[in-house]
Protein backbone atom coordinates (compact mmCIF):
# COMPACT_ATOMS: atom_id res chain seq x y z
CA UNK A 1 0.00 0.00 0.00
CA UNK A 2 1.26 3.38 -0.89
CA UNK A 3 0.78 6.65 0.78
CA UNK A 4 -1.57 7.71 -1.79
CA UNK A 5 -3.90 4.36 -0.95
CA UNK A 6 -4.32 5.26 3.06
CA UNK A 7 -8.09 6.15 4.16
CA UNK A 8 -6.92 9.84 4.81
CA UNK A 9 -5.08 10.35 0.88
CA UNK A 10 -7.64 8.36 -0.46
CA UNK A 11 -10.65 10.12 1.02
CA UNK A 12 -8.73 13.93 0.34
CA UNK A 13 -8.71 12.45 -3.36
CA UNK A 14 -5.31 13.71 -3.83
CA UNK A 15 -3.40 12.56 -6.45
CA UNK A 16 0.27 11.26 -6.69
CA UNK A 17 1.71 14.21 -8.83
CA UNK A 18 1.82 17.86 -7.52
CA UNK A 19 3.97 19.68 -5.00
CA UNK A 20 1.14 18.62 -2.21
CA UNK A 21 1.67 15.17 -3.41
CA UNK A 22 5.45 15.67 -3.45
CA UNK A 23 5.22 16.87 0.83
CA UNK A 24 3.10 13.96 1.26
CA UNK A 25 5.71 11.34 -0.41
CA UNK A 26 8.02 12.80 2.28
CA UNK A 27 5.71 12.16 4.85
CA UNK A 28 4.66 8.52 4.01
CA UNK A 29 5.93 7.11 7.60
CA UNK A 30 3.53 9.24 9.01
CA UNK A 31 0.61 8.18 7.11
CA UNK A 32 1.45 4.68 7.14
CA UNK A 33 1.76 4.77 10.75
CA UNK A 34 -1.45 6.91 10.63
CA UNK A 35 -3.33 3.92 8.88
CA UNK A 36 -1.88 1.37 11.00
CA UNK A 37 -3.53 3.31 13.95
CA UNK A 38 -6.76 3.31 11.84
CA UNK A 39 -6.53 -0.40 12.32
CA UNK A 40 -5.64 -0.46 15.76
CA UNK A 41 -8.62 1.53 17.11
CA UNK A 42 -11.34 0.07 14.18
CA UNK A 43 -9.92 -3.40 14.00
CA UNK A 44 -8.05 -4.58 17.18
CA UNK A 45 -7.69 -8.11 18.05
CA UNK A 46 -9.20 -7.14 21.67
CA UNK A 47 -12.36 -4.96 20.87
CA UNK A 48 -13.67 -5.71 24.37
CA UNK A 49 -17.72 -4.86 23.99
CA UNK A 50 -17.54 -3.09 20.61
CA UNK A 51 -17.35 -5.23 17.47
CA UNK A 52 -15.86 -3.90 14.68
CA UNK A 53 -19.37 -3.22 12.85
CA UNK A 54 -19.99 -0.82 16.01
CA UNK A 55 -17.09 0.33 15.87
CA UNK A 56 -17.18 1.15 12.61
CA UNK A 57 -20.77 2.91 12.82
CA UNK A 58 -18.94 5.11 15.90
CA UNK A 59 -16.68 5.82 13.54
CA UNK A 60 -18.90 6.93 11.13
CA UNK A 61 -20.62 8.42 13.13
CA UNK A 62 -18.11 10.82 14.60
CA UNK A 63 -16.42 11.62 10.86
CA UNK A 64 -20.49 12.38 9.78
CA UNK A 65 -20.49 15.02 12.93
CA UNK A 66 -17.31 16.32 11.72
CA UNK A 67 -18.46 17.49 8.13
CA UNK A 68 -16.61 14.59 6.95
CA UNK A 69 -18.61 12.82 4.13
CA UNK A 70 -16.56 10.52 2.56
CA UNK A 71 -15.01 9.53 5.44
CA UNK A 72 -18.06 8.84 7.12
CA UNK A 73 -18.99 6.97 3.90
CA UNK A 74 -15.86 4.65 3.99
CA UNK A 75 -16.24 3.67 7.80
CA UNK A 76 -20.52 3.06 7.08
CA UNK A 77 -19.38 0.58 4.68
CA UNK A 78 -18.39 -1.96 7.13
CA UNK A 79 -20.72 -0.92 10.20
CA UNK A 80 -23.43 -4.05 8.65
CA UNK A 81 -26.62 -3.82 10.33
CA UNK A 82 -25.17 -0.74 12.98
CA UNK A 83 -24.87 1.65 10.29
CA UNK A 84 -28.72 3.06 11.48
CA UNK A 85 -26.26 4.52 14.53
CA UNK A 86 -23.45 6.15 12.05
CA UNK A 87 -26.95 8.78 12.06
CA UNK A 88 -25.91 11.27 14.43
CA UNK A 89 -29.45 11.67 15.00
CA UNK A 90 -29.98 8.22 15.86
CA UNK A 91 -29.89 7.61 19.64
CA UNK A 92 -30.87 3.73 19.97
CA UNK A 93 -32.42 3.32 23.52
CA UNK A 94 -29.82 0.67 24.14
CA UNK A 95 -27.17 2.31 23.52
CA UNK A 96 -27.88 5.83 24.36
CA UNK A 97 -25.63 6.09 27.09
CA UNK A 98 -22.61 5.37 24.54
CA UNK A 99 -23.89 7.42 21.69
CA UNK A 100 -24.07 10.20 24.21
CA UNK A 101 -20.43 9.62 25.31
CA UNK A 102 -19.07 9.19 21.59
CA UNK A 103 -21.04 12.47 20.83
CA UNK A 104 -19.88 14.38 23.45
CA UNK A 105 -16.04 13.02 23.37
CA UNK A 106 -16.24 13.68 19.19
CA UNK A 107 -17.89 17.58 19.41
CA UNK A 108 -17.20 18.79 23.12
CA UNK A 109 -14.13 17.30 24.52
CA UNK A 110 -13.50 19.85 26.67
CA UNK A 111 -16.72 19.78 28.64
CA UNK A 112 -15.94 15.47 29.53
CA UNK A 113 -16.77 15.23 33.20
CA UNK A 114 -16.33 12.68 35.92
CA UNK A 115 -19.89 11.88 35.84
CA UNK A 116 -19.69 11.21 32.27
CA UNK A 117 -17.19 8.58 32.71
CA UNK A 118 -19.24 7.05 36.31
CA UNK A 119 -22.67 6.97 33.90
CA UNK A 120 -20.83 4.81 32.03
CA UNK A 121 -19.36 2.80 34.50
CA UNK A 122 -22.74 2.54 36.37
CA UNK A 123 -23.99 1.62 33.20
CA UNK A 124 -21.70 -1.60 33.28
CA UNK A 125 -19.33 0.13 30.63
CA UNK A 126 -16.00 -1.27 32.17
CA UNK A 127 -12.88 0.74 32.37
CA UNK A 128 -11.08 -0.47 29.19
CA UNK A 129 -14.30 -0.16 26.66
CA UNK A 130 -14.49 3.46 28.19
CA UNK A 131 -10.55 3.87 27.20
CA UNK A 132 -11.43 2.13 23.65
CA UNK A 133 -14.07 4.48 22.74
CA UNK A 134 -12.20 7.18 24.15
CA UNK A 135 -9.05 6.33 21.50
CA UNK A 136 -11.22 5.88 18.87
CA UNK A 137 -13.03 9.09 18.83
CA UNK A 138 -9.65 10.78 19.62
CA UNK A 139 -8.06 8.68 16.74
CA UNK A 140 -11.01 10.16 14.16
CA UNK A 141 -10.90 13.86 15.51
CA UNK A 142 -7.01 13.61 14.31
CA UNK A 143 -8.07 11.91 11.30
CA UNK A 144 -10.37 14.84 10.29
CA UNK A 145 -8.43 17.21 10.69
CA UNK A 146 -5.87 15.92 8.84
CA UNK A 147 -7.98 15.58 5.95
CA UNK A 148 -9.33 19.12 6.84
CA UNK A 149 -5.83 20.19 6.65
CA UNK A 150 -5.12 18.86 2.89
CA UNK A 151 -8.15 19.78 1.08
CA UNK A 152 -7.54 23.53 2.39
CA UNK A 153 -3.51 22.96 1.35
CA UNK A 154 -5.62 21.57 -1.97
CA UNK A 155 -7.63 24.72 -2.09
CA UNK A 156 -10.44 22.52 -1.81
CA UNK A 157 -13.92 22.49 0.75
CA UNK A 158 -12.52 20.92 3.74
Amino acid sequence: MTQFETTVLSKVGLLPQGSLADAVAGRRNIFGMSQSAEEAVLRPKDYGAFAHDLRAAFAARAARQAGQGALADHYAADAGDKVPLADPDNSEADLEHILSFVDKVANRTRDIVAEDVEELQAAGVSDADIVRLCELVAFLAYQCRVIAGIRLMQGTTP
